[in-house]
């Protein structure tokens, strides 16, 4: 069992996918090569839990078993209708496979087909006869990629229900939208596109909070970095659901100024709230057999005409124990409150937080030997709602929250030390032992 932070058993993970509460559990899917600590042809592992911060790991949901599939299964999303669990996802068939790796394929060359799995219960899936293809490989270039079109998020509107997916055309990103009365047959609807926003929409996700819509997605070749080229961002945007229409905001923010989180997917939890979920990308494994794991659960919220993300109320309420020193933090977890001033710092075991002219830096140069080729240094934009700052640690994992959700900076970490030099701040672990 994982508690806070979702870690791969063992191997590969990425994109948390079909995040659901479905019979009195959270089901959280995801990206999973099970066989080592890289990227490889993918499956869905499967995690379940009653509270969002205690995980138990399930067996694989799915795996490649189809033509459409063989070369893996991609991120998707899961939605409840009539007692069933109905999974979407993306299929992908490599053209030409590298015969020195059979789990990727030469030139970058494949189609993707876009799939679903019925479960009755949640607990079995049917790899072998209960798949089926909902939208084949895109043939029409001028509409979308027939292999950069992926992600299928799935949500119920007024009287149908919808499907949002990202692509590219032109090298510009872009949303598709299809429309169904049964989750069985779907129709094109129309796109929405924007301009100088990367050259393909990653892992689409539409909802609404307090009756604002928003839209989070991940565009590749936004940032001009050298090896994280993709980030993700959000906005306000609003959906038609008559014509397929949607219409987004000129102003795109940062999920998570960090640049750390990617493919965030968001849920209902059982109280109403809109809960979001990132990876952490991770340049090595945090120990021999395992790379990847999730950001703490997050309540979506809108204010002062901002998307705010908030720590969930039950991941606060897992650090009950007070202590001096991070010595004292079980499995080397705690959080750190503290009220952050301009030309204050504190330092996390060699990460160091400053604030100057009402922007937080985040330097994690020390903590990340090795990795010149990543970013190490991050700043938000001008901080307006105070000083406070909620702090999650985690071995290999930081996350900063500015005035309960302003603004978030997460970021990945190697070899912290357990010291802390900071003034004012409380020290919190949590009160029970936690397990790998």
């Amino acid at each position: 069992m994982d508690t806070l932070h979702l870690k791969s058993p063992r191997g590969w993970i990425n994109d948390p996918n079909g995040f659901i509460y479905y019979r009195g559990e959270y089901h959280l899917f995801y990206q999973r090569f099970p066989y080592a600590a890289r990227w490889g042809r993918m499956h869905w592992g499967h995690a379940v839990s009653r509270d969002l911060v205690h995980w138990e790991h399930k067996d694989i949901a799915l795996f490649p078993t189809k033509k459409h599939d063989r070369s893996g299964c991609f991120s998707g999303s899961a939605v409840e209708h009539n007692g069933r669990l109905h999974l979407f996802y993306t299929g992908a068939d490599y053209t030409t496979e590298n015969p020195e790796n059979v789990n990727t394929c030469l030139d970058d060359i494949f189609t993707a087909s876009q799939l679903s799995l019925i479960s009755e219960n949640g607990v079995d899936f049917d790899n072998f006869n209960a798949k089926f293809t909902v939208i084949p490989p895109i043939e029409d270039e001028t509409a979308g990629s027939k292999n950069h079109t992926r992600d299928p998020k799935v949500w119920r509107g007024k009287n149908s229900w919808y499907m949002i997916l990202g692509s590219t055309v032109n090298q510009s990103g872009r949303f598709l939208f299809y429309k169904s009365r049964d989750l069985v047959n779907w129709e094109y609807l129309n796109y929405s596109e924007k301009q100088g926003v990367g050259w393909m929409w990653e892992c689409p996700d539409y909802f609404k909070v307090n009756a604002q819509g928003v839209a989070v997605f991940s565009p590749m070749g936004v940032l001009q970095e050298p090896h994280y080229s993709a980030v993700t961002v959000c906005t306000f945007a609003d959906f038609c659901e008559e014509t397929g229409e949607m219409q987004i905001s000129g102003k795109l923010q940062l999920f998570d100024y960090g640049e750390d989180l990617y493919a965030p997917q968001s849920n209902l939890d059982k109280d109403g709230n809109r809960v979001v979920i990132a990876w952490a990308r991770m340049p090595e494994p945090f120990d021999k057999n395992r790379i990847g794991m999730f950001s703490i659960p997050r309540v979506c919220e809108v204010k002062n005409g901002r998307i705010y993300f908030r720590p969930h109320p039950n991941a606060d309420r897992l650090f009950t124990r007070k202590i001096t020193s991070p010595n004292e933090a079980e499995n080397g977890v705690y959080k750190i409150s503290a009220d952050m001033k301009n030309g204050d710092k504190i330092n996390i075991g060699g990460y160091v937080l400053s604030r100057e002219n009402n922007r937080l830096t985040a330097d994690r140069t020390n903590v990340f030997a090795g990795h010149t080729e990543i970013k190490c240094v991050f700043r938000t934009p001008e901080i307006h709602d105070g000083n406070h700052l909620d702090i999650f640690v985690d071995p290999n994992l930081i996350e900063v929250f500015v005035n309960g959700g302003e603004y978030v900076l997460t970021n990945v970490v190697y070899g912290l030390t357990n010291e802390i030099k900071a003034q004012n701040c409380t020290l919190c672990t949590v009160s029970e032992r936690l397990s790998e």
